[in-house]
């Protein structure tokens, strides 16, 4: 599966940003039937989940995110998004978006997210 990630960027501590995932060569039904998530990984660290989203629209996200980003997919663009808010310096990562699908696991490409005054 490929998967394009776009949207990552210099932002300020408090801002937002809106990160999407596109899906171009997945046929719409197979889209509808894969589960989609972020991750990101800051230097040093380990990679991480930061959202989830079922292929039946259950969405799970990691505790530090909690209440400041939204998962959403849009079916029909083939594409998954993650909005970004009230972002904090520990924020910046490079974000990967993840798809499942038939139990096989694909990655895009990331994207830098930097969060600093």
């Amino acid at each position: 599966v490929q998967l394009q990630a776009s949207g990552g960027g210099l932002v300020q501590p408090g801002g937002s940003l809106r990160l999407s995932c596109k899906a171009p060569r997945m046929i719409t039904s197979t889209f509808w039937a894969t589960d989609f998530g972020w991750y990101r990984q800051a230097p040093g660290k380990e990679r991480d989940m930061v959202a989830d989203i079922s292929s039946d629209g259950r969405i799970v996200y990691g505790d530090s995110v909690k209440g400041r980003f939204t998962i959403s997919k849009d079916n029909a663009k083939k594409t998954v998004f993650l909005q970004m808010n009230s972002l904090k310096t520990e924020d910046t990562a490079v974000y990967y978006c993840h798809a499942r699908q038939s139990g096989i696991d694909s990655w895009g490409e990331g994207t830098l997210v930097t969060v600093s005054s």
